[in-house]
């Protein structure tokens, strides 16, 4: 009779059995995930009550069980429930679409973000502000924008296979040369629609409406849900091209996959919002450095973007002196970060 052996997974990952399935589960990823949601359900609620109008999170809990509470339940359910959902459903997303970058790229810096979706989707924006005078064509030709500017490094970048370096470096110049065309555009504008455009492109949850949310929030939680299940690819994908296809992952197909789902992610998002910086860069990051995994991960990633987008609009709102966009304060806590890990690595070397 033979001894049954165990396997040590580490201290950190506990492995979770069933009659039919067992899956490894890490324990700090689980608790980011718990804390990140508690967190958010903070910020959610805190969105949801404060503003000129306060509204007391007694009467708040009411009103999303039902409750009548005349102008409240408008100020509630109308004005401010559409941004506090988004806050948490596209941070969520662009979490998720930073962490399919950085893994496909295997870079830190191959988020949506520094690659040029951003600025793509904002020649968009801006393109139907000065042709068609802005309406329903910015969101479309936002959302084109983004897909279209992703298209033209993904074909600028391959080369017999994708390179992460040169794929950055391609969206770094594209982002570049579209910055510059952006400029062009703004000074070709009435002051008008220069300064609504302007606001937009900064990245705001101002003036988001149901008609706007749900449909954009419901598509964002079925990509993240196909991001989800072509988490094992990207895993492997993160091994290199030869391990990844001794295990029999189909890597173009796979990569491409992947690489759609993050494309979509961030432009149908930037096409409401407009371009907000640095969740999709941070996001995976500090979700990596606080669960100590060697990769990126999709509910890690997830949770930490969902609570620091929607922190930072609480924060945006009603921290400030004035209220600004939220993009404005994620591009200051994003570069606060980038100087604390430039600092620590000279710490380092």
């Amino acid at each position: 009779m033979t001894e049954r052996q165990t396997v040590d997974f580490g201290s950190h990952r506990i492995l979770l059995r069933t009659r039919r399935t067992s899956s490894i589960v890490n324990t700090r990823t689980a608790t980011l995930v718990i804390v990140a949601l508690l967190g958010g359900m903070v910020t959610f609620f805190l969105a949801v009550s404060l503003g000129k109008f306060p509204v007391p999170l007694g009467e708040v809990f009411s009103i999303l069980g039902g409750g009548d509470h005349g102008f409240s339940n408008q100020v509630v359910l109308e004005w401010r429930l559409p941004r506090a959902v988004a806050g948490l459903v596209f941070g969520a997303g662009l979490g998720v679409s930073g962490a399919i970058f950085q893994s496909i790229t295997r870079n830190p810096l191959g988020s949506p973000d520094v690659i040029g979706l951003g600025v793509g989707a904002y020649t968009g924006a801006l393109i139907a502000s000065l042709v068609f005078g802005g309406g329903v064509a910015v969101t479309v030709l936002a959302l084109a924008g983004g897909v279209g500017s992703a298209l033209i490094v993904y074909l600028l970048s391959y080369r017999r296979g994708l390179s992460g370096i040169r794929f950055v470096v391609v969206g770094i110049a594209l982002s570049s040369a579209l910055t510059a065309v952006n400029s062009i555009l703004l000074l070709r504008m009435s002051t008008r629609f220069a300064t609504t455009v302007s606001i937009w492109g900064q990245g705001s949850l101002v003036d988001v409406t149901w008609a706007e949310v749900w449909p954009a929030a419901l598509c964002v939680l079925v990509l993240i849900l196909l991001a989800a299940g072509l988490g094992p690819s990207m895993r492997q994908l993160e091994l290199g091209d030869s391990a990844a296809a001794s295990t029999g992952v189909p890597i173009e197909r796979a990569r491409l996959a992947l690489l759609a789902v993050g494309v979509l992610l961030t432009a149908i998002i930037t096409s409401v919002t407009g371009p907000i910086a640095f969740i999709a860069l941070v996001a995976p990051q500090l979700a990596r450095l606080l669960t100590g995994n060697g990769g990126a991960t999709l509910a890690g990633s997830a949770a930490t973007g969902a609570l620091l987008l929607s922190a930072a609009d609480v924060a945006a709102s009603h921290l400030l002196p004035v209220s600004v966009p939220v993009g404005v304060v994620t591009a200051v806590l994003g570069g606060a970060y980038l100087l604390a890990l430039i600092l620590r690595e000279a710490r380092r070397s």
